[in-house]
């Protein structure tokens, strides 16, 4: 994988590795990457898609490679962590920003003002800000809420800049800029990645090679970036925070648009919009003229370059504009997206309602987001850059074309040349794990775990000596099958939302007989090596679900161009999910178990074969009998 890497970086070839866990992936390319900034061809940017992942470069691998190579490159390569402006405290929020005003700092109780909760949090902000040396968020232990960081942090379209604000030359986050301008290794997120490639560029220094690790959701960070919303509650936001910063009549027309929207939405179904209601397109345009008219005002404030100008006013109209420009251009964008027919539409619009929406303290709220972004990718990150795409989990079906198809890697589309190659893995997968698949139950239905489900879960669970992670499409599917374990087995039973998903993990690491039932965070999140766990169980093919917006409108659009929609979305999505849930089985080189699947249909039917073929090579099996056996045998031992 290293002399892939190297090569790839010297010819310009973009490359895709898949690399099985426990290869040392990260090892074999932060070499290559050292080496680059060894010739002076650096920096090299590595993006990652969990903060964990991030801890253990810098942490861990960039330190013991600096000081391994610093002989052979002749010098010591130097390294530095890169997040987003908003995951640094701001010194000028904290002394000149405004509170803000849907968050009360005191709670009058008994008739006298007393600190609320949220008051303590900024306290110890405070304290923290006086102490801290780097400003990072991550430092700060215990965290707080986001509702209190807020307070005290910017996102990078609301920062004045360092030359205009009176905290610049201290700014932490400018601190971390210089810093990474002068490293050799960058390390990253993909939505800091994502903000760059989208924008103008400019957040992260000049460089010509990127490195994306767990690149198999690169598509998705991409797509939430690029995601807009719009709701009654930001409107409102922005409206107080317009205060007087713009003429009493524009901020009035502001409000009257957004007051009309709540109601509206309120009456309207959740789920994706295939055609503009007219009332819904002309509260639309009132916000975006009104927004735009407000914005133009404001702005006059923001970027005055009067150094007599009052700083709490000039970030108070920066925090305004921001909002404003958001609203006029989301809801821009949400009438642009029906211009077209259904079938050639690039944006899809649609209302989400929080399950409790009508107690809940944020109601509905349109949201818009590009069908692919895979055209963005090639056209501002694989066209001048040369980039290396690595996971454990690449090719779906057996092919990585899939996922480069996604990425915007189609040479008969876009013209990039890149190349594919499996590096395969340490595990002997035919002698470590046995994948079985439940052919005897019925397939599964819309009405929650059939019994027949919680009778096999059982039978598994037992055989195996408790030690299992069940991975549920649902969180109604693991509460049910938490509590009928619960009621029958000897072994705990621990579910997602009984605590912290990271403690819940811990728990279930240090004491083997325990079981852990979850959803979606657990399918790629969990890494427990050695006899805690023996056991993995997916109730279901995790296919997204139909009236999932995205999904559906990818499905559409895929169809449409004389595709599969069902092979390209749901078979793909389902097929990276497996993958990833069948990965938590074999953590070290001595582990061993079952992925157990329950749902009949990966064995039945056609495209099970295709959902096979994109998990790790398990020996197979459909005979609960043998399966039963070998998880007693691996329990007596």
């Amino acid at each position: 994988m290293a002399r892939a890497v190297w090569d790839s970086v010297n010819d310009g070839t973009h490359l895709a590795v898949q690399a099985g866990t426990g290869t040392g992936k990260s090892l074999a390319y932060l070499v290559p990457a050292m080496q680059l900034a060894a010739d002076r061809r650096g920096p090299v940017v590595v993006s990652t898609a969990t903060i964990a992942l991030q801890r253990q470069l810098v942490d861990r691998d960039l330190p013991t490679l600096a000081a391994a190579l610093r002989e052979p490159l002749g010098r010591t390569p130097e390294f530095a962590i890169l997040k987003g402006r908003n995951n640094y405290l701001c010194l000028n929020k904290l002394r000149n920003g405004p509170e803000d005003e849907q968050d009360s700092l005191f709670d009058a109780l008994g008739g006298q003002a007393q600190t609320s909760q949220l008051g303590a949090h900024i306290k110890r902000l405070h304290q923290w800000a006086a102490a801290t040396s780097t400003g990072d968020r991550d430092e700060m232990v215990p965290g707080v809420p986001d509702q209190a960081w807020r307070q005290v942090s910017v996102t990078a379209r609301e920062c004045l800049g360092p030359g205009r604000c009176p905290f610049g030359v201290q700014c932490f986050s400018e601190r971390a800029r210089r810093m990474a301008a002068e490293a050799d290794v960058i390390v990253t997120n993909h939505a800091l990645l994502a903000i760059d490639t989208l924008g103008e560029g400019g957040i992260l220094p000049e460089h010509r090679v990127v490195i994306v690790d767990e690149a198999h959701e690169l598509v998705d960070r991409v797509t939430s970036v690029a995601t807009g919303e719009l709701s009654g509650y930001a409107i409102d936001f922005a409206v107080r925070r317009t205060g007087k910063l713009a003429d009493d009549g524009e901020i009035a027309r502001l409000s009257e648009a957004g007051n009309a929207l709540t109601p509206l939405l309120a009456t309207m179904p959740a789920g994706r919009m295939d055609q503009l209601d007219l009332g819904l397109g002309a509260t639309l345009a009132a916000l975006r003229d009104a927004a735009m008219a407000c914005a133009a005002q404001v702005r006059k404030i923001a970027g005055t370059k009067d150094e007599s100008a009052d700083p709490a006013e000039v970030t108070a109209a920066q925090t305004a504009l921001v909002s404003l420009e958001e609203i006029g251009v989301v809801a821009d964008r949400m009438i642009s997206a029906f211009d077209q027919p259904i079938a050639e539409r690039e944006e899809v619009v649609w209302l989400e309602r929080p399950e409790d929406w009508s107690e809940s303290t944020r109601p509905a709220s349109l949201h818009v987001a590009p069908l692919e972004v895979g055209e963005v990718l090639a056209e501002h990150l694989f066209a001048d850059k040369t980039v290396v795409l690595t996971s454990a989990t690449l090719t779906l079906g057996g092919s990585f074309t899939p996922l480069a198809r996604q990425w915007g890697l189609d040479a008969d589309a876009m013209g990039h040349e890149w190349t594919g190659i499996d590096v395969g893995s340490p595990f002997a997968h035919g002698r470590s794990g046995i994948l079985y698949v439940a052919k005897h139950l019925p397939p599964p239905s819309r009405d929650g775990l059939p019994p027949e489900y919680m009778d096999e879960l059982w039978e598994l669970i037992k055989a195996a000596g408790g030690r299992t992670l069940g991975l549920f499409s649902s969180m109604r599917g693991a509460r049910a099958a938490a509590a009928a374990m619960r009621e029958c087995l000897p072994f705990p039973v621990l579910c997602q939302g009984d605590d912290s998903t990271m403690q819940l993990v811990k728990e279930f690491a240090a004491d083997e007989p325990t079981c852990l039932f979850g959803t979606l965070s657990l399918w790629q999140g969990v890494d427990v090596p050695g006899p805690s766990l023996r056991l993995v169980v997916i109730d279901r093919i995790p296919f997204p679900r139909p009236d999932d917006p995205l999904a559906s409108a990818r499905t559409r659009a895929a169809d449409a161009r004389g595709g599969s929609g069902f092979m390209e979305v749901s078979a793909n999505h389902a097929a990276l999910l497996l993958a990833q849930g069948a990965g938590r089985l074999l953590r070290s080189m001595d582990d061993r178990g079952v992925v157990a699947v329950l749902d009949s249909r990966l064995v039945t039917k056609r495209y099970g074969e295709y959902l096979r073929a994109s998990l790790p090579p398990f020996w197979q099996t459909t005979d609960p009998k043998v399966v039963r056996g070998a998880l007693e045998r691996l329990a007596a031992s």
